[in-house]
């Protein structure tokens, strides 16, 4: 996923995906702890996806305060 991919959702999406990727990274921790994860690149990837999200998120929250 990338920042410009983002940017085009709406709050509502950004919010429903980042409540998917939390939940995903939670399985891949358990899978982790269980020996069972087959692609630990996924962890990262996951990470970092919400890395992005949040930081869009903030960043529109930001802008919104400066503008009222």
């Amino acid at each position: 996923m990338k920042a410009e991919d983002v940017r085009t959702k709406s709050e509502d999406e950004l919010k429903e995906q980042l409540l998917d990727l939390r939940k995903e990274s939670l399985n891949l921790r358990f899978q982790a702890i269980s020996g069972q994860l087959e692609n630990t690149a996924r962890v990262r990837d996951v990470r970092r996806n919400i890395g992005r999200i949040k930081t869009i998120l903030n960043e529109r929250r930001r802008a919104a305060v400066l503008a009222s």
